[in-house]
């Protein structure tokens, strides 16, 4: 497999990786712009450009976006993030200018129509009412809005129905000149490709959009602490979420083996104690991710109403634990090998890989190599991952959610800061 980087003459970069042995390509635009780049009166505003992208443009009707990819088999998509929103494709190996035409088409020139925005808005509305009847949305909406209070990168990615039914299509246009630039834009694309081709198509599709400077956002701050909804619930969740490392910290691939040790599978801690030894919950796991400037560490479990005051003491031990004892060798070991196996079992989609190395060139202006990453994760010690343990805990106040707790939320979060509070002392 051979990856190759080129820019345009705008500047915007484009990065390819050819996969001999597959028969289809998998291609995109990825945009530095998501959630946390939004101002208050545009919350919600990248994910619903990102729908109204697909609505029409002045050569193409919504149907016939749809009609053309799926008449030579392929299908589009799109996703919003805190930082982030992508535009993809998924087509076979001859139908690479197409794909791209169409993408350069909605991000270049969408309509836009009122009429258009009217009905998207609803729907995103509909969408909004979906995550509200989902504990596991709430949950995760209520920890990311303690940990960055009054913030656009604690804000929910979807908006609220007040914000985004206030967007106009004159916010929309704004958002998109002001963010959509080149230098914040990279094609990523990976299967049966050639390189050269999509350069020479890039060029020609996205040549013409101008360089300007962008305005700087604000530097993410950890705030810290407890959020609970008394809505009514089967299970009751409990989110635990302490400030991370960035994706660009030295300290972000022993975070990575820190949360495989501590719940990232059957073998985990947390799973053992949690779920086979104390039967608490089902489903229990940590997991860590990282952004530009920050990051957050979490552990999610859901339980029935009664088993939360245990589940939260459990919780608040092995977190203490984990930073207080040196990991045994053999569980750094696993923690390091579901970590390399996820990395290297990405290679093999062309999906995945494509969206791999789009973010890698957009974080670091390069590729890493599968070399490079296995031998950071193998250079995590156990030493290191108690390190990390402790930055983790000791840092700063954590974000704590409760969702399904009913009136016992204030009860049940101040016995929360007062574990935990053990694990920061």
């Amino acid at each position: 497999m051979t990856v190759q980087i080129s820019r345009l003459s705008n500047g915007m970069r484009v990065v390819t990786e050819r996969m001999p042995r597959v028969e289809t390509v998998a291609l995109g635009v990825w945009v530095t712009a998501g959630s946390r780049h939004e101002r208050e009166q545009e919350h919600g505003i990248s994910h619903l450009l990102e729908h109204m992208a697909f609505k029409g443009t002045t050569r193409r009707s919504a149907r016939a976006i749809a009609e053309e990819i799926e008449q030579v088999g392929g299908d589009l998509n799109a996703a919003t993030s805190i930082e982030m929103t992508s535009y993809y494709a998924r087509i076979l190996k001859g139908d690479v200018r197409l794909a791209l035409d169409i993408l350069a088409d909605i991000l270049l020139d969408p309509r836009l129509d009122p009429d258009e925005l009217a009905r998207e808005q609803e729907v995103v509305l509909q969408e909004i009412a979906g995550a509200r009847d989902s504990p596991d949305d709430v949950a995760y909406d209520l920890a990311q809005e303690a940990a960055f209070s009054g913030q656009a990168i604690g804000r929910p990615i979807l908006g609220t129905p007040e914000s985004v039914s206030g967007i106009t299509v004159r916010d929309l246009k704004a958002f998109l000149k002001r963010w959509y630039t080149p230098e914040r834009m990279v094609i990523g694309a990976a299967g049966q490709v050639d390189h050269a081709v999509v350069v020479r198509h890039a060029e020609a599709l996205f040549g013409g959009l101008d360089r300007k400077s962008t305005p700087s956002r604000a530097k993410a701050r950890w705030v810290g602490g407890t959020r609970a909804s008394p809505r009514s619930f089967e299970q009751s969740h409990l989110i635990v979420g302490f400030e991370g490392p960035s994706y660009r910290d030295r300290d972000f691939f022993a975070a990575q083996v820190l949360s495989g040790l501590l719940g990232g599978g059957m073998s985990s801690r947390l799973f053992q104690e949690v779920r086979e030894r104390r039967g608490l919950a089902y489903s229990i796991y940590s997991s860590c991710w990282g952004l530009d400037d920050t990051g957050m560490f979490s552990v999610h479990a859901a339980t029935g109403p009664s088993s939360m005051t245990e589940l939260i003491d459990v919780v608040g031990h092995e977190l203490n634990r984990v930073a207080a004892e040196r990991a045994q060798p053999s569980e750094v070991q696993r923690a390091k090998a579901q970590l390399k196996a996820g990395l290297l079992m990405s290679l093999e989609s062309p999906g995945a890989r494509a969206e791999q190395i789009a973010r890698q060139v957009i974080v670091h202006n390069r590729v890493l190599d599968t070399e490079e990453l296995v031998q950071r994760v193998d250079a995590v010690s156990a030493d290191r991952v108690r390190s990390a343990a402790e930055g983790l805990l000791a840092n700063r106040e954590p974000s704590i959610a409760l969702v399904g707790v009913g009136r016992r939320g204030k009860t049940l979060s101040a016995r929360a800061v007062e574990r935990l509070g053990t694990v920061m002392a």
